[in-house]
């Protein structure tokens, strides 16, 4: 609620892949300047096939490190990290831009849960989401493994937090026009893939949720459960397909959509610290 949209506008509908992080061991916010300079020498190291590149020369590659101070839960939390890469334009006018080509940020939106006990010199930044090119990601993340002794991992998002997620954006209210609910199902063992996907009218799926829902702002794995087998007798009356036989792999609302295989687009501003904090408890279980 205290995040700022227009601080935080090119946060969304981008399609951001997940990773979790281990603790960064002496990560000192002061020396972001310093990281910079550091990691986009490495990144010319990398691309120059490990020739030796003297910091502090241009590159082709620019990279910033910043701090969003605003994106946090709690006073726990530490302040989110932006990293920026973009290629410096080769134009000689002053007045030419560097094109963005990967955009990376740490944050921890009520990770409490791993912060609590944590030594000093360790800051604790569980999610870690990424857009654009996969090499870029890799050579990121190899530096900050590196530097700071920490560990990345690819998230995936499991069929049962996919529901909690369906669920919990479906019983949010907003300010405008909502876009459909719909949820991706594989049919698995068949010899050509086979995806269903399932749209409900905004409308309705949040109708259905508050006649599961019994306490407003509480939510149990049985309301959960309740409000698909729900969806799931409403297809198999239309269809006679039994979805619970198939796996989901994707759900969209208007709050946010997200994929199995750890990507998700946040798409409203109004509940960008609830999403992060759903995806910085999946960042923390996989850690822990």
């Amino acid at each position: 609620e205290n995040v700022d949209p227009q601080k935080t506008a090119f946060l969304l509908r981008k399609a951001w892949t997940l990773y979790s992080v281990t603790p960064l061991y002496r990560f000192h916010r002061s020396r972001l300047r310093d990281y910079a300079r550091l990691l986009s020498a490495f990144i010319a190291a990398e691309k120059q096939k490990g020739l030796a590149v003297e910091v502090g020369v241009e590159l082709d590659i620019k990279v910033a490190v910043s701090s969003l101070a605003d994106l946090r839960g709690s006073e726990q939390d530490q302040a989110a990290v932006l990293v920026q890469l973009s290629l410096r334009s080769r134009v000689s006018s002053r007045n030419s831009e560097d094109k963005l080509v990967w955009l990376g940020w740490f944050c921890s939106v009520y990770g409490d849960d791993l912060s609590e006990n944590m030594p000093e010199d360790f800051t604790c930044l569980p999610l870690f989401l990424t857009h654009g090119a996969e090499s870029y990601t890799s050579m990121v993340g190899s530096w900050f493994q590196k530097t700071f002794d920490c560990c990345f991992r690819r998230l995936a998002i499991s069929p049962l937090n996919l529901s909690w997620m369906v669920a919990m954006w479906t019983g949010c209210q907003l300010d405008r026009a909502a876009s459909a609910v719909e949820l991706v199902f594989s049919v698995p063992r068949l010899s050509q893939p086979l995806d269903i996907s399932y749209a409900i009218h905004p409308e309705d799926a949040k109708a259905l949720w508050d006649t599961v829902q019994k306490t407003p702002g509480e939510i149990t794995q049985e309301e959960v459960d309740v409000f698909m087998d729900c969806l799931y007798a409403h297809f198999h009356r239309h269809f006679k397909i039994h979805l619970s036989a198939a796996k989901l792999v994707k759900v969209s609302t208007a709050v946010a959509s997200a994929h199995c295989d750890g990507i998700v687009k946040i798409l409203h501003s109004q509940y960008l610290s609830g999403v992060l904090m759903l995806l910085t408890e999946l960042a923390i279980s996989q850690i822990q």
